[in-house]
């Protein structure tokens, strides 16, 4: 498929989509029956950049699709960009450098599975290049970035869809329903947590030269400059500010976005969060301990991280659960449950504490035999979390056909991951942050603000600008 900015296609015989509808007059064919031809006959051209864990996942996902043809792959790091070409099949354009991606012409839409700190100037710099494009979690390394990447779709009219895979899951679809329908009753409250043990950390390599096989500079793109470090570069960037916000950011965008999408809110009003790296022995920077609290209209969630201590080794610890006037819902990526309530008279619950009270205290009443619960008990173990990047990745190709908005859609995604560095800069400054949603603003902490933005590096700084037309 060849993209432009008037046209999302032309046939390959040479037909465009203005001179298609030109025959139509003398062929009745309208603009839709343009559209039909392509869906059927034609696949949308994909190119694939960063083929890390999530990228070679997209990569496979891709090519189980009918109406997909990965055409073009781009990598800093040589021995990578070589294996996303042969699981695409080896006849694909190899690029060391993103940008000749960019202005491939087969390219319709692409993928952008870099790390954090790259996230945000690929999808603008495709938008402008008319391309459409899914890019992964975290959105952003810093708040502005998300603003721009909304001006910046919506100038050029892309398509953007986040990879929150979560939401293309029909069992977390059901599960919002269910809390919207008032199963549990009113929110109260939300309990997010990940544990794990990776004790004692990755070690305190020194800086060194630079692999051969990898384009260190093109690799640290708008990043401030440093030395080539083992745990700067592949996978363990996410330890480093630099390049990512650790887990408040990274699982955070995944919990959090259930959250703001059953709920619907904008944003909270106001975030506090403790924590820092104190257990692991390494050269890392960001939290292996971190607790936020997140205050939202009408109820708040409490966000819990440890990268040293795994804790019971309960499945819940790694879901979202939300806490209702009539019952719970544990939600994760296997399925849910949603515990009810027992309906029971209040001073019989207060009346059997340690063994009920002495004469004048509240005493038990007459209650039914049979319990009763404020709502209904239900289980849903129908999940498949192998297949939800493939339903995912199924959704965005139909939205760059239909033209329609994806379901994990670009302003919504701004909102959840800005709550995630708003924990972050409160944990690094040491205070509670006041937000107002809305403006998109802190209120009354003028050093907390300066935070919501980073300067990019030169020559990204220059892209920027150009992409934001300024």
């Amino acid at each position: 498929m060849k993209t432009t900015q008037e046209s999302r296609t032309s046939h390959p015989g040479g037909w465009t989509r203005r001179n298609f509808l030109k025959a139509g007059a003398a062929t009745a064919f309208t603009a839709a029956s343009w559209d039909r031809v392509l869906g059927a006959n034609e696949r949308v051209g994909v190119g694939v950049i960063g083929f890390g864990l999530m990228g070679r996942i997209h990569t496979r996902s891709l090519l189980a699709q009918s109406d997909a043809q990965v055409v073009a792959v781009a990598e800093t790091f040589r021995p990578r960009l070589e294996a996303a070409a042969q699981l695409a099949g080896g006849n694909v354009a190899q690029c060391a450098d993103f940008r000749r991606l960019l202005e491939n012409k087969a390219v319709d839409a692409v993928v952008v599975a870099t790390p954090d700190h790259w996230h945000a100037l690929m999808t603008m710099m495709a938008c402008a290049a008319g391309k459409d494009v899914y890019v992964e979690k975290p959105l952003t390394l810093f708040v502005r970035e998300g603003r721009w990447m909304v001006d910046a779709a919506r100038r050029h009219k892309r398509v953007v869809q986040i990879g929150t895979q979560q939401r293309s899951a029909p069992h977390y679809q059901r599960a919002r329903e269910l809390v919207r329908g008032s199963a549990i009753g009113e929110i109260v409250s939300v309990q997010v947590n990940f544990f794990r043990n990776v004790s004692p950390g990755f070690g305190r390599p020194p800086d060194q030269e630079v692999p051969v096989d990898l384009d260190w500079n093109l690799w640290l793109g708008p990043a401030p400059y440093r030395s080539y470090n083992p745990n700067r570069g592949l996978y363990h960037f996410r330890w480093f500010w630099d390049y990512s916000g650790g887990q408040m950011t990274n699982l955070g965008q995944h919990s959090l976005d259930i959250v703001h999408w059953i709920t619907n809110v904008a944003g909270p009003n106001a975030v506090t969060s403790a924590g820092g790296r104190f257990f692991l022995k390494d050269n890392g920077e960001v939290p292996d301990v971190q607790d936020a609290i997140l205050e939202y209209p009408g109820f708040q969630v409490v966000c819990q991280y440890r990268e040293c201590a795994a804790g019971a080794t309960d499945p819940n610890r790694s879901g979202v659960q939300f806490f209702g006037t009539k019952g719970s819902l544990m939600l994760g990526r296997d399925g849910f449950e949603l515990v009810p309530d027992k309906k029971e008279k209040p001073v019989n619950i207060v009346a059997r504490i340690m063994g009920g009270h002495p004469v004048g205290g509240p005493q038990p009443e007459p209650a039914n035999v049979e319990p009763q619960f404020w709502t209904e008990p239900l289980k849903d173990t129908s999940a498949n979390r192998t297949n939800q990047p493939l339903l995912h990745v199924r959704n965005f190709l139909d939205c760059v056909k239909s033209r329609k908005e994806p379901v994990s859609d670009l302003e919504s995604s701004h909102g959840t991951v800005t709550a995630c560095h708003l924990a972050n800069i409160s944990l690094r400054t040491g205070r509670k942050l006041r937000w107002d949603a809305q403006r998109e603003e802190i209120i009354g902490d003028p050093e907390a603000a300066r935070m919501l933005e980073r300067p990019y590096r030169a020559p990204w700084d220059a892209e920027l600008r150009a992409v934001r037309g300024i």
